[in-house]
């Protein structure tokens, strides 16, 4: 009966803060106050038996292995930022040791005070920081491409694994094991071989699996449980081992819909489940009847913001004053470390249950009031619209009308020729046409020719043409149109450049192609040259919008989507196919509407 209390519980809550249009509170707070209304705290309709805690534990496994996929090793690398010199990695570091520094004083503070005297557990208790909150509130925000929300990501990473690490080194010191806490070495050898192991396994599996094996989700499980054993057998923390399990499963580059499966079995049932029986657990009737306890949670809540209070200094600067004091704040919320930290403390009896009860409601306190913060202070700035930059080499009759037609849309234009008569003839007909004394690498490297979204070569001579789309290809330019006249069946360069992914056209195939499309669609030519409206092609590089149905998209009733190209096929689309990131939705709409349209899908978030 408690199970099924609980399941329902967890049925209602999201479908009731929808009802109700409660935003500013994180889903994970919400199951662990009903959590407290239903179980020993308040109407005691739930006991927590062998299977719910058995349930619970998969869900903080579970819980901790998707934080390691939330993981973004590329913010690893040091790299400019076009904002005020920002390097994301520096200055995470910078302010994750100030983090680290003020919860060592707090920690001081609290024994001195008499609230809590392991000072090892509170500074790894003020120091944690929720990468799942800090994520959702960044995506929300659309700063996961930004110098901004990668500093803030990278904190809250370094927030999860440095504390978890440090959990695991205590748990081993106060667990009689110290002795042993060298073979928590063996969790990572273990590891880093799965990894070895496994990374060429996803093409084996895309030929062979089917809806009824789904071998993506059996592999994960079996990375999971293998390295929870292994942390187990070795006298480590499950959650280590879950952590790792799931950082392994981030490098093997799971495809969209294995991350969105795994999200789904995650926070469908078991994390909720997790949440909910935390809060039945703790018996709270007697702590809040009493003042002083109140004062506690109320300086464990403060200390927890203090914790990051240090975030402000370092970040402001490279951010205005406003955007720093956000930043500090939602890095205060702490919950998803939280609870599994207090649950190893109270399994290795060095926290009382009056003291879990305090921490958990002031980490809740925090994960309420700390995103509501965030979203009063931070401002977003006005940023001039990323155009495409898209390279013409080769200026000629056919390529310099594309090029003047792009220039009034979503395009940054640019013509490049080496032929001086055609540099002459037509430089008047383009704001930006570059000249060229030569076709040599380091010419069009020190010319930023490859520094493009798009590189369309449209010389007449196939030879140069193919030539540059070898060099564009070895400098991965992200798009290469390749213009081949030659109809010699023998000739390989067509199979060459293809395998490269190169797109590849001629103006006789083109229009071949129009002329039957006007007999045999007439509609389709109108399409393409109505002025008001017409046929476009957006891709979906925000994750925002990734993993809804298309009748959840914006302005979805002013557009028609009549394809859409994923994975090198056409998917014919219904209101209720899910967009996955990478998507490219070919529709027709408004100019005015395609463009806004356009813009929110395709920034990369």
């Amino acid at each position: 009966m408690s199970l099924l209390i609980v399941l329902f519980a967890a049925l209602m809550i999201p479908l009731a803060m929808a009802r109700f249009k409660i935003t500013a509170v994180p889903t994970a707070i919400a199951e662990i106050i009903v959590g407290i209304i239903i179980g020993r705290t308040g109407f005691q309709f739930v006991e927590t038996t062998n299977n719910l805690s058995f349930l619970s534990s998969l869900g903080v496994i579970i819980l901790i292995f998707l934080s390691g996929m939330e993981i973004d090793f590329s913010l690893f690398k040091s790299k400019s930022s076009e904002e005020k010199g920002t390097q994301p990695l520096p200055m995470a570091i910078l302010s994750f040791v100030v983090i680290l520094g003020t919860s060592v004083l707090l920690a001081f503070v609290v024994k001195f005070l008499g609230i809590f005297d392991n000072l090892m557990l509170s500074t790894i208790l003020f120091s944690t920081i929720a990468l799942g909150v800090v994520i959702a509130a960044l995506k929300e925000k659309e700063l996961l491409s930004k110098p901004y929300g990668q500093t803030l990501l990278l904190i809250a990473v370094l927030g999860e694994i440095i504390p978890l690490l440090a959990l695991s080194a205590y748990a081993a010191l106060n667990g009689g094991q110290s002795e042993q806490i060298w073979l928590i070495l063996v969790i990572f050898l273990v590891a880093i071989l799965l990894l070895w192991r496994f990374r060429g396994i996803y093409d084996f599996f895309a030929k062979v699996d089917k809806s009824t094996t789904q071998l993506d989700i059996r592999l994960a499980f079996f990375i999971v449980f293998t390295l929870v054993t292994v942390a187990e057998t070795v006298g480590a923390e499950n959650i280590l081992g879950a952590f790792l399990a799931g950082i392994v499963m981030k490098l093997l580059q799971p495809s969209e819909s294995t991350q969105e499966k795994l999200t789904s079995v995650g926070y469908g049932f078991f994390i909720p489940v997790f949440f909910i029986i935390t809060g039945a657990k703790l018996e709270l009737r007697s702590l809040l009847i009493q003042p002083e306890a109140w004062l506690m949670i109320l300086l464990l809540f403060v200390c927890f913001m203090v914790a990051k209070a240090g975030l402000f200094f370092t970040m402001q600067k490279a951010f205005n004053r406003t955007s720093a004091l956000a930043g500090a704040c939602i890095s205060a919320t702490t919950i998803t470390l939280v609870l599994p930290t207090l649950e190893v403390a109270a399994h290795l009896d060095q926290i009382t249950e009056v003291q879990v009860g305090e921490f958990t409601l002031a980490a809740v306190l925090c994960c309420i009031l700390a995103p509501i913060f965030f979203n009063k202070f931070y401002q977003s700035t006005e940023e001039e619209e990323q155009l495409t930059k898209v390279t013409f080499f080769g200026t000629n009759v056919l390529t310099i009308p594309v090029a003047q037609q792009l220039a009034k849309g979503w395009y940054d234009i640019q013509m490049v020729t080496d032929d001086r008569e055609h540099y002459e003839t037509f430089r008047s007909a383009m704001d930006h046409v570059l000249f060229l004394e030569n076709r040599e690498e380091q010419t069009l490297l020190d010319k930023q020719i490859f520094d493009a979204d798009v590189l369309v070569l449209g010389y007449r001579d196939d030879a140069i043409n193919y030539e540059m789309a070898q060099l564009a290809a070895k400098y991965e330019v992200p798009r290469v149109i390749v213009r081949l006249e030659s109809h010699d069946l023998t000739d390989t360069k067509y199979e060459q450049l293809q395998a490269k992914g190169a797109e590849l056209f001629n103006t006789f195939d083109v229009n071949i192609s129009l002329l039957r499309e006007m007999i045999d669609s007439p509609s389709t030519l109108k399409m393409l040259t109505d002025t008001e409206s017409g046929l476009y092609e957006v891709s979906v590089n925000n994750r925002r919008y990734t993993g809804i149905p298309i009748k959840s998209l914006p302005f979805i009733e002013a557009i028609t989507i009549s394809r859409i190209y994923r994975n090198n096929e056409f998917i014919a689309p219904r209101g209720n196919t899910v967009i996955e990131l990478g998507d490219h939705l070919i529709f027709t709409g408004n100019k005015e509407t395609v463009k806004e349209l356009r813009h929110v899908l395709s920034l990369t978030n």
